[in-house]
C-alpha cells in the first residue's frame, strides 16, 4: 500500500533527509551547547560579533551561503589546495552545510535558556562545593531542559526543510544528495502534483507534530515551575 503512495526514489529521499537532520541536530547540540553557554555567560567584547555570525544564516539568502560553502568545499577551494578530496556533492558536504545553516536555530534557544537561569542558583551550588562541571550537569542542564527540547526540534525541522543550501552544495543526486525538498521541486517541475502532494503532506505533518510536542511540553514545564 505504501508503495502505491510513495515511490522507492521518494522513500530514499525521505530516509536521506531524516538521516541528515538527525546527524546535523546531534552535532549541533554537541557543538552548540558550549558556544551558547559562552555567549550566555561571557562579557567579552567579541560576543556581539560572534552572536552576529551565529545569526547570519537567518538573514543571508540560502543560495549565497550555499555558494560560498561550495567554493570552500569544492576542488578549487582550500581542500583542493591541500590535496584533500572535494566534499561538494557528497553527503558529508550536506552535513557541513546543514550545520552552518541550522546553527542559529539550536544556539539561540540554548543561549536564551542559559541566560534565564538565576545566578543565585549557581552561586548556591558553588557554595555547596559543586565544581563547574557538577554545576552544569546537576543544575544548568535540568533547568535548561525546555531550551534543549526547543533547540532539538527547531534544528531538526529546519534541516528537514532546507532547499537552497543543500541544492547548491549537494546538487540533486538521487540516493546520495537528493533530499525531500528537492524531490518535491522535481515533481512540481514534472507536473507530478500527486507525488509532490504526498511528500509535502508528510513534511507538513511531521513539522506540525514536532512543534506541537514542543509547545505542549514547554507548557507543562511552565506549569510545574509556578
Amino acid at each position: 500500500m505504501a508503495g502505491d503512495l510513495i515511490s522507492a526514489a521518494d522513500l530514499a529521499a525521505l530516509w536521506l533527509t531524516l538521516r541528515l537532520a538527525a546527524i546535523t541536530t546531534l552535532l549541533l547540540l554537541v557543538l552548540g551547547t558550549p558556544l551558547a553557554w559562552w555567549l550566555a555567560r561571557t562579557r567579552a567584547r567579541a560576543r556581539v560579533a560572534v552572536e552576529a555570525l551565529v545569526a547570519l544564516p537567518l538573514v543571508l539568502p540560502p543560495t549565497v551561503l550555499g555558494f560560498y560553502l561550495l567554493l570552500l568545499l569544492g576542488i578549487q577551494g582550500p581542500l583542493g589546495a591541500l590535496g584533500l578530496p572535494s566534499l561538494a556533492f557528497t553527503f558529508t558536504g550536506l552535513v557541513i552545510g546543514s550545520l552552518v545553516y541550522s546553527l542559529p536555530f539550536v544556539v539561540q534557544p540554548l543561549q536564551t535558556a542559559f541566560t534565564s537561569i538565576d545566578e543565585a542558583t549557581l552561586e548556591a551550588a558553588a557554595a555547596l562545593r559543586a565544581g563547574p562541571w557538577d554545576r552544569f550537569v546537576s543544575v544548568v542542564l535540568p533547568l535548561a531542559r525546555p531550551g534543549f527540547l526547543t533547540a532539538t526540534v527547531l534544528g531538526f525541522a529546519h534541516t528537514v526543510g532546507e532547499f537552497g543550501v543543500v541544492l547548491m552544495i549537494g546538487g540533486n543526486i538521487p540516493g546520495e544528495t537528493q533530499v525531500v525538498s528537492i524531490a518535491i521541486y522535481d515533481h512540481v517541475e514534472a507536473l507530478d502534483y500527486r507525488s509532490a502532494h504526498v511528500l509535502s503532506a508528510l513534511l507538513l505533518t511531521l513539522s506540525f507534530m514536532m512543534l506541537l510536542a514542543v509547545y505542549a511540553t514547554n507548557g507543562r514545564f511552565r506549569m510545574f515551575a509556578r
